[in-house]
């Protein structure tokens, strides 16, 4: 065999094994683009699972405590204006009764000068957007995640890549399908406890 013949066979043999390794070079680089983007999206889910997680409990709980100020203000008046209406006229209760009502008068008109509008419903109107705004970011993110999947499972499934996706160990991802109750907003309880009397 010549130097050139042996040169031409060369050549084949390397243009030969491009053709056969430069679409599978192609396929595994394509796959692990889309396997990143399939974690991208999960994190992205996850993230705004987090928010979820973090957000409902805080947002309940500066509200119920805002709640329960007007509350123990409202409270303290009806309980006042009871006592004053049942104790006798110039009795030491009564005007202990009066004095409470005076006092949480003021401390409702201190409340009701720092925030010119009643703000219990504005936070909850606040509390109601933002779990309104975090569910529909979890559903954005589900349905992206959902898509990349979707991209994924149809790119390693497709011929040629099946012939190889196997081999180089990419497997099929899970669509993302919440379980029944998650799939309803969560419930959020705003009541606040009544005050246990005082002894």
């Amino acid at each position: 065999m010549t130097t050139r013949t042996l040169l031409v066979v060369l050549a084949v043999v390397v243009v030969v094994a491009l053709l056969l390794v430069g679409p599978l070079v192609g396929t595994y680089n394509r796959l692990v683009s889309l396997n990143q983007q399939v974690e991208r999206a999960q994190a992205d889910l996850e993230a705004q699972y987090q928010r979820r997680f973090d957000l409902i409990p805080n947002l309940v709980a500066s509200t119920r405590g805002f709640l329960q100020q007007e509350r123990a203000i409202f409270d303290t008046i009806a309980q006042a204006r009871t006592r004053y209406a049942g104790a006798p006229a110039g009795s030491p209760e009564r005007v202990e009764a009066a004095n409470q009502l005076e006092s949480a008068l003021t401390r409702l008109l201190v409340i009701v000068e720092n925030y010119p509008v009643l703000r219990s419903s504005e936070v909850v109107q606040r509390l109601m957007t933002d779990l309104a705004s975090t569910e529909n970011e979890i559903a954005a993110a589900r349905r992206a995640y959902n898509e990349v999947v979707r991209e994924y499972n149809s790119q390693i499934k497709t011929v040629p890549t099946v012939l190889v996706a196997g081999l180089l160990g990419f497997r099929e991802r899970a669509f993302f399908t919440a379980a029944p109750e998650a799939q309803q907003a969560p419930k959020v309880d705003l009541t606040v406890p009544t005050p246990t009397p005082r002894r």
